[in-house]
């Protein structure tokens, strides 16, 4: 017993240690920027539409408040999809 204490004592604790990257940071931002593709901005109206008929095809867009069309913090409609749709991610709604 005294022996498992003492080598628990002696070894360090690896769960408290951030992992080292086998690769230097500069080596991988430059990789991924030539080879990564140029990311969607955001949802229009119209995307958003046209996914919820395709995902739910019965129901379809529903929207009841019309927080879609609206333009929060005047960034933008695209902005405003985003916002919303990260706010039901992160509160464990549906999407």
């Amino acid at each position: 017993m005294q022996r498992i204490i003492a080598a628990l004592a002696l070894s360090g604790a690896s769960a408290f240690v951030a992992p080292v990257a086998k690769t230097s940071a500069v080596a991988r931002a430059s990789d991924a920027t030539e080879t990564a593709a140029p990311a969607k901005t955001g949802f229009t109206y119209a995307d958003l539409k046209a996914l919820a008929k395709e995902q739910n095809p019965i129901v379809g867009y529903f929207d009841p408040l019309e927080l879609g069309d609206k333009d929060f913090w005047e960034q933008g409609n695209e902005a405003t999809i985003g916002f919303l749709r990260e706010a039901e991610i992160k509160h464990g709604r549906v999407a």
